[in-house]
């Protein structure tokens, strides 16, 4: 059962307050207990919910810690006091176990359970305890005065863990690569500036080579030799990269780097099998996975972060622009005095927007697409980092409607900005014509038979 207190508060009415559920709880959760205060009606208390009639309520307030006995104990607490709704707040990652055995217990099937922003239930300044928070979410949840966090089923929930410890994963392996190519440098193995890839086949044979030491690693034309297919047009520059001075402590860290980085890819494959798995039934054609991989920029991989964090029932989200603040990937919206402020995006899924920023980088980088022109044209204007965190947007939009129509993408090719209003890009290349001293005179072109 609880450990520690269990406290009745005593009996007391909320004068024409309007009042939205009558009985809930609100828990204020640490990473060894858990505080619960829970609001119920007093036996023969007058009023209806909904109403502004007096009410008179019974706050308990109890204990526990959050072992997972415990935590069944409070759920039975929850179920035996009627409660219908419970709060709690996203306090790092204490909440998650608190939720999944909420949801899974057999009377959690009568709770609604609510996670809200921690930084917007704030108390006020100077009455700050355990008991005071637990009964301050619980008089915000009974007044209805709390917005919901977005949390998803459970299957997705784990489909995300898994996405995001392959994403830790794969940033892990890119630190250990800029260490391998910090040791590279220390040794002047100026490797990296020849090779596009230092840990393809290629360059990959040379560090082995390096690493055994020897007669063959001190001949740089022996090492340049072991270059494959294009690489080998490479050859001279390759001779003069690969003359560097390795020492044994060099050669050391350099098996050490190549044996984590092996490691690494080991695990990102069978994170990726795993994740191929559960998304098994949205593969094939037609499939989610594979309408997303058509959009310019979006691999698998991607599409599978996308999937794994807003799911494919987009319905929760009342638009595209919804979506998109959601993912903090809009423009913030700070005015005063008729001033804006500051047009910084806001803080939110992390994961999300990272993500789609790294294809919007891709995406830049095709050729005759549409984003590709969007690209160039916000980064000739406000910077490149800024162009990514629009074509993230875009790329986002484009995301939802296809996932909520069904329907495929379709590009809609690098002139369209341009066509949009093609009178005023044409008056604005002539001004800049005529400012360096030219006549111009427009003549359409013949329109072939």
């Amino acid at each position: 059962m609880g450990m520690g207190m269990d406290a009745v508060q005593g009996e007391r009415g909320d004068h024409g307050v309007h009042v939205v559920h009558e009985r809930c709880c609100g828990l204020d959760v640490h990473k060894r207990t858990v505080v619960a205060c829970a609001i119920v009606p007093a036996s023969g208390a007058g009023g209806a919910v909904g109403t502004t009639e007096p009410h008179r309520e019974v706050r308990q307030v109890r204990t526990f810690s959050t072992m997972t006995d415990d935590l069944l104990a409070l759920a039975d607490w929850l179920a035996t006091l009627g409660v219908t709704h419970v709060v709690l707040e996203s306090t790092g990652s204490y909440w998650k176990p608190v939720w999944n055995l909420l949801e899974a217990h057999p009377a959690g099937a009568g709770f609604a359970l609510l996670l809200v922003n921690a930084q917007h239930v704030k108390q006020v300044p100077g009455r700050k305890t355990d008991v005071r928070d637990c009964e301050w979410l619980a008089d915000l949840l009974r007044h209805g005065l709390l917005k919901a966090s977005f949390i998803p089923d459970r299957a997705q929930r784990e489909l995300r863990e898994l996405t995001r410890y392959r994403t830790s994963l794969v940033r892990e392996r890119a630190t250990e690569a800029n260490r391998l190519q910090g040791t590279l440098e220390g040794a002047n193995i100026k490797l990296a500036s020849v090779a596009r890839d230092v840990l393809g086949k290629s360059g990959r044979a040379m560090l082995e080579a390096l690493v055994a030491g020897g007669p063959a690693a001190e001949d740089a034309h022996a090492l340049a030799d072991l270059a494959q297919r294009r690489m080998r047009h490479k050859l001279p520059a390759l001779e003069r990269a690969l003359v560097g001075r390795m020492g044994s402590h060099q050669r050391f860290l350099l098996a050490q780097q190549l044996a984590h980085i092996d490691f690494l890819d080991a695990a990102i494959d069978r994170a990726s099998a795993e994740i191929r798995t559960r998304l098994r039934s949205h593969d094939g054609a037609g499939g989610a996975v594979a309408r997303l991989d058509t959009l310019p920029g979006v691999a698998r991989r991607t599409a599978e972060i996308v999937l794994s964090e807003v799911g494919t029932d987009l319905r929760r989200f009342a638009s595209a622009r919804h979506l998109a603040s959601w993912a903090g990937l809009c423009p913030g919206n700070r005015e005063s005095a008729g001033k804006r402020l500051s047009g910084r995006t806001r803080k939110g899924n992390q994961w999300l927007r990272a993500a789609l920023v790294e294809a919007a980088h891709g995406a830049a980088h095709t050729r005759d697409t549409y984003l590709a022109a969007q690209y160039r044209r916000l980064a000739a204007r406000r910077g490149a980092k800024r162009a990514a965190v629009a074509v993230a947007h875009t790329l986002l939009v484009i995301i939802y409607h296809l996932l909520t129509e069904g329907t495929v993408y379709t590009d809609l090719g690098p002139t369209y900005l341009d066509q949009r209003n093609r009178a005023a890009l044409e008056r604005r290349l002539v001004r800049r014509l005529e400012a360096l001293g030219h006549t111009v005179i427009l003549q359409p072109l013949p329109i072939a038979a």
